[in-house]
């Protein structure tokens, strides 16, 4: 059985030309070689797998190597690039800082740096999460950093840069490396399986390039773990199934569903997930996500923000196509929202599916529109209340109308006179041609009518109906009780006390709080509630709160510290000061 290499080392770079993903780092320290203007110290600072140590190796063999190429790439037949590859190296040392991280450790390389190399130009120390390194050990290298010998070059790496000291980072060259997006991911995955002569197809890829997250070394150990589980032919189930990734395929029967309006379909698919040992919060997420790239595909422009296949990005279309914007706007808000709460909910499970439900009802009509003609049992009553406005109406015009216009009703025909005075009073027109309309009228009038004769009375009753003092104290308490889920609060309510006035009508209750910050807290975020609750409890709307701050003068003196409670309980009773002088004890 032949030695394995895993592919995190076997296809780990070796030149610029492989360093993946990071072509502005490879491209300025090129050019630092070429017109040779290398700095003494150099810091390499990002997330984990995306090539600091790599590109520290790289670096270090390319300013050691004897016949560099025109493209400034490490020729790997020379001496210096042999011994490298082979770890006998004396001109490059790397030196984990997380096992030597104490200023022992750091005075030997400071006298290891003094040694000039043997093979090569400079002797090259690259030092790995240095960010390990004690505060000390820091301090004592900080004179060698910044003054070292010329042959001498330092090579930081760490995932942690704000964890290094600012007199370390003022003394390097500091280059960032930003995560390995999922295309140059999924293209070096590509090129990879095709020297090792494995079948996958491109979903695959980028299954395994979303899940890496931005890491290339996670990447190839995903990829050599899916070979492991599927041989030489790898299938996109077999995939998702061994690397435990939701399937897009839920995401995209879960939004049908909602288009539908179909929540109880919803909630099983969000069963079945669960069956299958998926977190139940992975799931929102990967739902919002869907819902975001739904969003994405169906606006104009925004395509590059889709890192996902061909074929995928079709399907995408399709779908969003079917959905309004209003619809994926809200709906992601309802995921982030369930999303930030549900860690804090006693029933995960239900507060998941409400959402579900939620997002279920958005594109559905609500059930209140189609009930608006409920008007028609307005129309039955006209029958019974049209004669009671015509009767009044009709018959107080046609007595007064005629005092003394007697000879024109004889002139002309009495038929059109009776008449014009009717038309000038569109109120009995209208019950004989549009009763429902008519009906209406007279029972807003009577309801106008009825609402002018209770306000007063109920105007008079708030003004007379004015709790007590006695009674605003004894249910002061309750108030307090309120707000049990806020102790300090609800302590300082307790212990007020009480100034009570009347003033306009209305009830003030001033209450003492021991100082400003306290006040302050109290009128900018709880009065208002305060007042309501309060107001509730006393069944009247006419009370209001205000907070004051107790005297100096006027505040208890409280005790502390047990010496203070002894000395007070001394001074205050004599029995207990005899008893101490008796026995001769110390209160301390």
């Amino acid at each position: 059985m032949s030695e394995y290499i895993v592919s995190a080392r076997k296809y780990r770079p070796d030149s610029f030309e492989t360093l993946v993903g990071q072509d502005n780092i490879a491209k300025t320290l090129k050019n630092s070689i070429l017109r040779g203007q290398l700095a003494h110290a150099y810091l390499f600072c990002g997330p984990r797998g995306v090539g600091k140590t790599s590109a520290a190796r790289i670096f270090a063999k390319t300013i050691n190597c004897e016949n560099p190429g025109a493209d400034l790439e490490p020729c790997g037949e020379c001496e210096s690039c042999l011994s490298f590859k082979e770890g006998r190296s004396y001109c490059i040392h790397e030196l984990d800082a997380a096992s030597n991280n104490g200023v022992e450790d750091i005075k030997n390389l400071m006298e290891q740096v003094q040694i000039p190399p043997q093979t090569g130009r400079y002797s090259v120390y690259i030092i790995d999460e240095v960010h390990m390194l004690s505060s000390s050990a820091f301090n004592a290298f900080l004179k060698t950093l910044e003054e070292p010998p010329a042959h001498a070059i330092f090579i930081l790496a760490t995932t942690e840069k704000h964890k290094i000291i600012p007199t370390i980072l003022s003394r390097c060259q500091t280059y960032d490396f930003n995560r390995i997006s999922i295309p140059d991911i999924v293209s070096n995955l590509s090129s990879i399986a095709v020297k090792e002569g494995i079948t996958i197809d491109e979903e695959s890829l980028h299954v395994i390039a979303h899940k890496a997250d931005g890491a290339m070394r996670d990447a190839l150990t995903l990829f050599d773990q899916s070979v492991a589980f599927c041989g030489t032919t790898i299938r996109y189930e077999d995939v998702l199934r061994n690397l435990n990734v939701l399937d897009y395929e839920y995401s995209f029967r879960l939004v049908d569903y909602f288009l539908g309006g179909d929540y109880a379909s919803a909630m099983l698919l969000f069963d079945e997930v669960l069956s299958k040992g998926f977190n139940a919060l992975y799931f929102v997420s990967a739902l919002a996500e869907h819902l975001r790239d739904l969003l994405v595909s169906r606006t104009a422009g925004l395509d590059s923000l889709l890192d996902m296949p061909a074929s995928l990005k079709k399907r995408y279309k399709e779908q969003a196509d079917k959905c309004s914007v209003k619809f994926l706007y809200e709906g992601i808000n309802v995921c982030s929202k369930c999303e930030a709460s549900y860690r804090g909910s006693a029933n995960q499970r239900l507060h998941i599916e409400l959402a579900l439900m939620n997002l279920s009802f958005l594109n559905r009509e609500p059930a209140a529109q189609p009930v608006v003609p409920s008007q028609a049992p307005v129309s039955a009553a006209p029958v019974q209340v049209a004669p009671v406005q015509t009767m009044p109406v009709q018959s107080v015009p046609v007595q007064t109308a005629p005092p003394a216009p007697a000879v024109p009703v004889q002139a002309a025909p009495a038929a059109p006179e009776v008449e014009a005075p009717v038309a000038e009073k569109p109120a009995p027109a209208a019950p004989k041609k549009a009763s429902r309309f008519a009906s209406s009228l007279s029972l807003s009038s009577l309801m106008n009518e009825k609402e002018e004769e209770v306000k007063p009375e109920v105007r008079v009753r708030q003004e007379v109906q004015l709790p007590s003092d006695d009674a605003l104290k004894e249910k002061w308490n309750d108030l307090a009780l309120k707000y049990a889920a806020q102790p300090r609060l609800s302590t300082a309510l307790a212990k007020a006390t009480l100034i009570i006035s009347e003033s306009e009508g209305k009830k003030l209750v001033e209450f003492s709080v021991t100082n400003e910050a306290q006040k302050k807290w109290i009128e900018e975020k709880m009065l208002r509630d305060m007042e309501n609750k309060f107001c509730a409890i006393m069944n009247c709307g006419l009370l209001r709160l205000e907070p004051y701050v107790i005297p100096d003068e006027e505040k208890e003196d409280i005790k502390y510290m047990p010496a203070e409670k002894a000395d007070d309980l001394i001074k205050r009773n004599e029995e207990v000061r005899d008893f101490v002088i008796d026995l001769g004890l110390d209160i301390r």
